[in-house]
This record gives structure tokens, C-alpha cells and sequence, in this order.
């Protein structure tokens, strides 16, 4: 049908309008990608039982919400809520549900929701903050130890056995560091935070981070050992640690607007030694420290109460959210001591219990890497044991931290010597971190986790932990399926035997979340690895977030394995909604005996330079794992597209359409399947000391005209397949070893 422009124009103003009626009719969904999503989302059977809901604030600013949850044929479940949230505190019965709100006031519902709660969803409860606070303030001190943490003198054969070597290694680590730790001084940060960063202030904010977290762990290591062996020296050294801290001026370097990590482990850390040390610290010493965890949590409350409870609405804030469960731990531990505490307890604790994270839906998942979802794993067993102990809500059974811990079995499973995606995605796990996490987990894919990744957690962590461990509990160990797919999140993983050491891996992702925070441009990007051997690998390395380096390089697409065109332009990396709406999307996924599939559509990400950015991959497992790789691109603007590598070793070319990359004993052949895309090498900046990085790309013109289309095989272990393409009417069809992929 030809339309006349004055159609496109009148076309256009009609479907704006029709917009602008739904916008109004459905105002819990915000046009503003920063505002919270309505959820349940609708016709989704909900991982948790009960669910939490969540909706954009009404434009009005009511002072309360109504919201109808509705069992299908009987009669609603009517609540009100002074926020726009809300966690029912006991399971939904099994069956379908429609669920609506509107301001208390009266006025316009939102568009009813449909949602299912099924044999598969995973209960998970939270009682009221009357409750809570009863449970936890009937607990007597030490609330964050669990019960099987006894003194030493008690430990029956078995357990010395098993832990004396740690209990040993904590005792060398404490009385080591009695020597080499500096004292703590404000006067060591003199330079005045301020925007925008310098390198300077940047290794300042490391400096304190760390020296701060060094102080805390000396502080937290000696009351423990003190709790569990009775040794003066122990206690000597919490209490000279602790003053030390208490002693920062809250107002100074360490303050909540100069360094957020600093004030929020300085109040968690003397809150946790008060609860530990208990009746043994002195009253005028428990006053002092007291009153700092007050003051500087009054802050860190003052700034996320703030319009109501900013989070409530706008979520993407990575150092808000976890100062908001630095706040929950706070406020638990605090009650009865601080009268504050109830207040920030009863703001904190169950809106973080609904929603831990913005970085994922329910099914887990890390939009902004695999390297900051082990730094968030690693925070979350140190907060969430004690405040999981002292509320008797265990924070693991949660839906989403079981997603959270699949997912680090798919992107890093064991044996894996770097990261998935994002900043920091160039570095090595750190093994610890996830053992500590699936070890508090009663899961048959935990325990296979836990088992397959060998070692150990960290010593401090490990002697404050249940015993036994609740992985232990699990009689079978099984791993997770050879491959993923994470909708929320935009990522998939395939695997040719996730539970052998030698598998070959490929990640992909086409994010919703964009470049957005620590996410970088890298839509429709792979990832390959081979018995843990890196192959096509994200280039450059993470210095600092926001340093022109990362600006300039590292978070750019052209450093990705993605596409890139006229010398490097890619996707658009900048603003700050605008990340969030240059995005990709996963359109197409399967998993069969045969082969694995994925489809990601970036072409947003791209901003309107391109208008097609379409990537498809296939897994073929009859053909010998090889993958099969196809890009569809199109401009109205002639262009040279670039279908870019980069590797941890010196690429060998071939020949124009042929690549070979040899990391040790490991290998893939990339080979261009559309003889118009040729294979040349470029230089990109230097890689960091000691390391190795080679760049290329495979360069395809095209006149703008038509849609471009490169056609990759990677062969991995360079096993030279046999392949053929052909064409039989409007079907083409790609043969590799026998096996056939039509191209649609």
C-alpha cells in the first residue's frame, strides 16, 4: 500500500495519540526507560511465591496506593501501601491471578495484569516489620552468629579436624596484620572529591576503599576469634581497630558524599563487632562506636529515603542499592540500640527483600557483568549471613539469588580464566566467592558447582558460616543444562559439555540494558573460550570507571567481538537514558539434541546510524561444535561494515577469507563463508603490561542499497570441516559436516 505524505503525517499523529490514551490508561508504565517496570509483568508464571509488585508512581503523587490482586473466580485481595510497591507477606494458593492499583484517593486503575503462580514457583516469605522486628530484637547478642557457631573449646573431634586449619590461618592472618596495618587518619586523603574525576581523586577513592575494608576485616576477624577462642589479644585488637574507625570524622574523606563504600563499611563493620562482642566492650567504648554507626547511617538513610524512597522509583543506581542492603544489615543489628534503627529497619529491610537487584528480573542473571555479579556475590555472603541469621529470612532460598548462582555456572563455569562482559570482564574469577555463595544453597547444581570449582571460601566468611554447610545437605550433584538463555538480562551461553573441563564455550548477548552503567557496547557480541582457554576475547582493560580510556576504548563496540563500520564507528555509548534505549534485544532462542540456536537484534543500539543490526548463531552439534555465524546489516548511507576480533594471541591470517588463532593447545579457524568479506588485522591501543592482545576484521562494503551479510564459520579446534552453501529458489542453505542450517 503507497502512502502520500500528508497519510504518514496524520498516520503518525493518530498512532501518537492512540500512545498518549494508553500512556494514560496504563500509567504504571513509564515511558522513562529509568523508571521502575510494572511487575508481575503480564502472563508470567512468577519464579516466587508470593511475588513482589511494583508499578510507576502515579503522576498525581498520591499519598497512598490501592492494589487489587485478584484470584481468578473469587473474590480480590485488597491492600494499601504508602509506596509503590508491594511484598505480600505470606505464599499466594496456586492458580491464576490479575492484579491492578490506583491511587487511595480514587481515580483511574491501571490495566489489570494476569500472572500465575504454579508448582514451580519457589516459595520465598517475608513476615511484617512488627514481626521482624520482634523475631530479631528477641534474639539474644550475638544476633549475626548462627547457632552452630559455639566456642572453640566445645568443637568435637571432626570439626577441629575440618576447620583447625582455618582457625590456624585466621589467628597468623589477625596477628600479621597487627603490624602492617597502618593506623587510620583522614589526614592520609587530602585531596577534596569533586566532579568531574581525576586519576588523582579516582586512586584516592581506591585508597581509602581499601584501607577502610583492610580496618574492618581486622576489626570483624578479632571479635570473632575473640567470640570463639577467648584470647585477650583477640580483643585487644578488635578494640584498637575499632576505635581507630570510630575515630574517622564523618564529615570528612570517608563521608557519605565523598566515599559511599567507605561510610557504609565503617557503620557496618562497628555495628557487627558491637553485636559480636557483646556484653565484653566496655560502655563508654560501645557509646562512641554507636554513636558513629548512628550518624553516618542517619546519612545513608537521609540520602535513599529521599523523594519517598528515590530506589522506589528509579532503581538503576548500582551504589545505592547496595547501600540499601548495607542499611538493612545496619538496622537489624541496631535495633533496641539505636532508636533510629527502627525507622531505617522498617524503610530498608523489605523493600530490598522484594527487589535485590535492578540488574536482572527474577530468573537471575547480571546485566552488567559477570565480574561485578562476583563482586556483588562477595558482599551479599558477608551481609547476607548475619542478617539472614538474625531475621530468620534466609536470603538464598531466594528465586532470584538461585538464578543469580545459575548464572555464574553458565558464564564462569569451572576452570574459567576470565570474566563475561562488562567492566572488569577481562580478569580472573575469583573462585571463592561463588564456592561461599553455592555452599549456602541447598541445590543439586550448587553442590555440583561447589565440588567442580575445588578450594575453598574465605576464611572469615567460612568460620562465621552454618555448619555443617547446607550444600552438604544435598545428596546429588548434577550440572545445569549445556545451555542458557537469560531474557531479562539479554545473554545465552552454549556449551558442548558444560560438565567437562574440556568443553568449548560461546556467550552471546543482546542486552535490553544497553551500554548502561558498568554494560558496555558490545550488542550481538560473542565471547569463545575452549577448555577454559580464552580464544575471541573482549579487548583493552578496566582502570577506572568513566577514565578516557574507558571511554575512548574499552567501553566502545569496536573493542568487542561485534560490529562495527566506516573505521571503528559503533554503537552509542553515551547519555544516560539514551543507553538504556540503544540497546539489543535477544529475538529467537533454542536449545535441541542437535544443534543451539540464538538470534539478537542491536539495531537500536546503533542510534539510527544503521537500520538493520541483526546477528544469528548456531551450535551445531552434529557437525562437531562448529558455529555458524550470521550478521544482516543495512544503512541507507554506503557503508564498510567490520565483523571484529580480537584474540589473547597473535592471529595467524591465512588467507583473505581464513583465520587461524592457537592459544596453547586450544585453536578455532574462523572462516568467511561470503567471499566479498575479507580478513585484514588492525592496530588498537596497547594492551596492558604483559599481556597480549591482536585485533582484525573481516571488511564487507556495501552500497546502502541492499542488505549486507557476513557469513562466518568458527571452527573450533580447526577440524576443517567440510561446507557448502546453496540456493534452491529463495531458500539458501549452509551444509557443515552433514549437517544443514537454512538461512531465513
Amino acid at each position: 500500500m503507497n502512502f502520500h505524505r500528508k497519510d504518514l503525517v496524520r498516520a503518525a499523529a493518530l498512532a501518537s495519540l492512540l500512545a498518549c490514551a494508553s500512556a494514560h490508561a496504563d500509567w504504571v508504565q513509564s515511558p522513562d526507560p529509568l523508571v521502575v517496570q510494572p511487575s508481575p509483568e503480564m502472563n508470567g508464571v512468577q519464579a516466587q511465591n508470593p511475588p513482589g509488585f511494583t508499578w510507576a508512581r502515579h503522576a498525581t503523587g498520591p499519598a497512598a496506593y490501592e492494589l487489587e490482586i485478584t484470584p481468578v473466580g473469587a473474590a480480590p485481595i485488597k491492600v494499601v501501601t504508602e509506596r509503590n510497591w508491594y511484598l505480600p507477606p505470606k505464599a499466594l494458593a496456586l492458580g491464576n491471578y490479575t492484579w491492578r492499583v490506583r491511587p487511595v484517593s480514587g481515580g483511574e486503575w491501571s490495566t489489570p495484569r494476569n500472572f500465575s503462580i504454579t508448582a514451580r514457583s519457589n516459595l520465598f516469605e517475608v513476615p511484617d516489620n512488627a514481626t521482624l522486628r520482634a523475631r530479631i530484637t528477641g534474639k539474644a547478642r550475638p544476633r549475626s552468629l548462627p547457632s552452630s557457631f559455639t566456642p572453640y573449646a566445645s568443637w568435637n573431634p571432626a570439626r577441629r579436624g575440618e576447620l583447625d586449619p582455618y582457625v590456624s590461618r585466621m589467628t597468623n592472618e589477625i596477628k600479621l596484620q597487627i603490624g602492617a596495618l597502618p593506623a587510620l587518619s583522614d589526614a592520609r586523603w587530602p585531596i577534596v572529591i569533586a566532579s568531574p574525576l581525576t586519576a588523582a581523586m579516582a586512586t584516592q577513592q581506591t585508597d581509602i576503599r581499601q584501607r577502610i575494608n583492610e580496618a574492618a576485616r581486622q576489626l570483624e576477624a578479632s571479635a570473632v576469634m575473640w567470640r570463639m577462642k577467648g584470647d585477650q589479644l583477640f580483643l585487644q585488637e578488635a578494640l584498637r581497630r575499632g576505635d581507630q574507625i570510630a575515630a574517622l570524622d564523618p564529615k570528612g574523606p570517608t563521608s557519605y558524599n565523598n566515599q559511599d563504600q567507605a561510610t557504609r563499611q565503617i557503620s557496618v563493620s562497628l555495628i557487627k563487632a558491637i553485636d559480636i562482642l557483646a556484653g565484653d566492650l566496655d560502655a563508654p567504648r560501645r557509646a562512641r562506636w554507636l554513636s558513629t554507626v548512628r550518624v553516618r547511617t542517619e546519612e545513608i538513610y537521609g540520602n535513599l529515603a529521599g523523594d519517598n524512597g528515590r530506589l522506589d522509583q528509579y532503581p538503576f543506581d548500582s551504589h545505592g542499592n547496595t547501600s540499601l542492603i548495607f542499611l538493612s544489615l545496619i538496622s537489624t543489628l541496631a535495633l533496641g540500640d539505636i532508636p533510629e534503627a527502627q525507622k531505617w529497619f522498617d524503610f530498608s529491610f523489605r523493600a530490598y527483600a522484594n527487589a535485590p537487584s535492578p540488574w536482572s528480573g527474577p530468573e537471575g542473571g547480571y546485566a552488567n557483568g559477570t565480574a561485578y555479579a562476583e563482586y556483588a556475590a562477595g558482599y551479599l555472603v558477608a551481609l547476607w549471613d548475619p542478617m539472614s541469621q538474625a531475621s530468620g529470612v534466609n536470603f538464598y532460598a531466594k528465586p532470584w539469588a538461585l538464578g543469580l548462582l545459575d548464572f555464574a555456572t553458565q558464564f564462569t563455569p569451572p576452570g574459567s580464566r576470565v570474566h563475561a562482559y562488562g567492566d572488569g570482564s577481562e580478569t580472573k574469577p575469583d573462585t571463592r566467592v561463588w564456592h561461599a555463595f553455592g555452599s549456602r544453597m541447598v541445590s543439586p547444581r550448587a553442590a555440583w558447582y561447589v565440588s567442580s570449582l575445588g578450594g575453598t571460601e574465605d576464611t572469615l566468611s567460612l568460620l562465621q558460616a552454618p555448619y555443617p554447610m547446607p550444600v552438604n545437605g544435598t545428596q546429588t550433584k548434577s550440572p545445569p543444562a549445556n545451555s542458557a538463555y537469560y531474557p531479562s538480562v539479554g545473554w545465552a551461553s552454549f556449551h558442548t559439555d558444560i560438565g567437562s573441563t574440556g568443553r568449548a564455550s560461546l556467550y552471546f548477548k543482546s542486552s535490553p540494558y544497553g551500554s548502561f552503567n558498568h554494560s558496555h557496547g558490545d550488542q550481538n557480541g560473542i565471547l569463545l573460550s575452549s577448555a577454559g582457554q580464552p580464544l575471541l576475547v573482549k579487548a583493552g582493560w578496566y582502570d577506572w570507571y568513566g577514565s578516557p580510556y574507558w571511554n575512548d576504548w574499552y567501553h566502545q563496540t569496536r573493542s568487542q567481538n561485534a560490529i562495527t563500520f566506516d573505521g571503528g564507528k559503533g554503537q552509542m555509548v553515551t547519555g544516560y537514558r539514551e543507553q538504556l534505549q540503544r540497546n539489543g534485544k535477544i529475538t529467537g532462542f533454542a536449545a535441541q539434541p542437535s544443534y543451539d540456536y540464538v538470534e539478537g537484534d542491536a539495531t537500536a543500539a546503533y542510534g539510527g546510524q544503521l537500520t538493520m543490526a541483526k546477528r544469528q548463531v548456531w551450535q551445531l552439534r552434529n557437525a562437531g561444535n562448529a558455529i555458524l555465524v550470521r550478521d544482516r546489516l543495512a544503512s541507507t548511507l554506503a557503508r564498510t561494515y567490520e565483523w571484529n576480533i580480537h584474540t589473547p594471541v597473535i592471529m595467524t591470517v591465512v588467507d583473505a577469507l581464513n583465520v587461524k588463532v592457537v592459544a596453547g593447545s586450544q585453536s578455532v579457524c574462523l572462516r568467511s563463508l561470503n567471499a566479498q568479506a575479507t580478513f585484514a588485522k588492525w592496530i588498537g591501543p596497547g594492551a596492558k603490561v604483559n599481556v597480549v592482545e591482536d585485533h582484525g576484521a573481516f571488511y564487507l562494503k556495501n552500497d546502502g542499497k541492499s542488505t549486507a551479510e557476513f557469513l562466518v564459520l568458527l571452527d573450533v579446534g580447526c577440524k576443517q570441516p567440510a561446507v557448502t552453501v546453496s540456493t534452491a529458489g529463495t531458500v539458501r542453505t549452509v551444509t557443515v559436516a552433514g549437517q544443514s542450517v537454512t538461512l531465513n
